[in-house]
């Protein structure tokens, strides 16, 4: 098994790492990774219902999709990243418990007792300190999870949307669970380079033949151009949300203003305003028509057409926080 060294703590890079590994590797591998502050959704959610999408945009906070399944997950230099790259028959490739059990493992030799319980969630005396979640590509597994060793748990909670009852869709619905840091757990404190040091010395015991490398150069260049491609495009990190309904109201200083859109591949198909007429939603609708749902993509709609939206009473901050929150 490779144990790859991988030192870049930027989400975009190391997500599309993932997709790179899992569709080119010749080897088993092992990983630890970092990224700084990002809020990661699994491939088939809904990423505007699961995030507190105002939160991010005011702490700078990205939100990336994964090529994995499962649910949205906060990640900081406090949270360590695990994966494992491997082989087999197609039907056996996905198995929680055998990636899930050297880590647990190495847990035990420092000390912490960590289960797992449910299908993909690591615990702690019941509390929630890593996520799981496996894509396969051919013959190939990638199994990779979260290890919250001292992460900013406030940020984590404020980042996370719990409240979506706005949105109707038939995405991948996040699970809410107390969390726990696992550096709260330890008898004697590490900082998180030991534990990292701690995980890797249980793997190259765990796995016969294990060898260390860093990214050549040329993974390196494949790597970053598939991250400015795809991983920050809206496209994928937004588009790619399943069909979705949603439902909000425009505060005006008349009455307030009921709207239902219509949403596909993160694009407004249809959009209707209760209380307008046939003729007014027409018009916004010929408007807001293919559309993303995006703020600066309201915005430049409503700085479009100031007039009507004025005749309507509808101000720009009111439109934005009913589409937005």
């Amino acid at each position: 098994m490779i144990i790859l060294n991988r030192p870049q703590t930027d989400p975009y890079f190391n997500l599309a790492a993932e997709e790179y590994l899992v569709r080119n590797a010749q080897e088993p591998m092992f990983m630890l990774w970092q990224n700084t502050p990002s809020v990661v959704v699994g491939k088939h959610q809904n990423a505007l219902k699961e995030i507190n999408l105002d939160f991010l945009q005011k702490n700078n906070i990205p939100v990336i999709r994964r090529i994995s399944g499962g649910g949205t997950v906060y990640h900081d230099l406090g949270n360590l990243n695990y994966s494992f790259i491997d082989f087999g028959p197609k039907e056996s490739l996905v198995n929680f418990r055998k990636y899930s059990l050297p880590i647990l493992e190495a847990l035990q030799n420092i000390g912490v007792d960590a289960r797992l319980e449910g299908k993909s969630d690591l615990k702690i005396e019941g509390k929630k300190f890593s996520g799981n979640a496996s894509h396969v590509y051919k013959n190939t597994v990638l199994h990779h999870g979260t290890l919250l060793f001292s992460s900013a748990l406030n940020a984590l909670e404020e980042s996370i949307n719990s409240e979506s009852g706005n949105f109707a869709d038939k995405a991948v619905k996040s699970n809410k669970s107390s969390v726990t840091n696992i550096q709260s757990h330890l008898d004697e404190k590490m900082d998180i380079l030991e534990f990292q040091n701690c995980i890797i010395h249980h793997i190259s015991h765990a796995f016969p033949d294990t060898k260390q490398r860093e990214f050549t150069s040329d993974e390196l260049e494949a790597i970053w151009l598939l991250a400015d491609k795809k991983y920050k495009s809206w496209e994928w990190n937004y588009g790619y949300s399943p069909p979705y309904t949603f439902s909000a109201r425009i505060e005006r200083n008349t009455s307030p203003l009921t709207f239902k859109i219509e949403v596909k591949n993160g694009r407004i198909e249809i959009i209707h305003f209760e209380s307008l007429s046939a003729d007014e939603n027409m018009l916004l609708q010929s408007i807001f028509r293919d559309t993303a749902h995006e703020s600066e993509s309201i915005r430049l709609k409503y700085n479009s057409q100031q007039s009507l939206f004025s005749n309507l009473n509808i101000e720009e901050d009111s439109l934005l926080k009913a589409f937005f929150g």
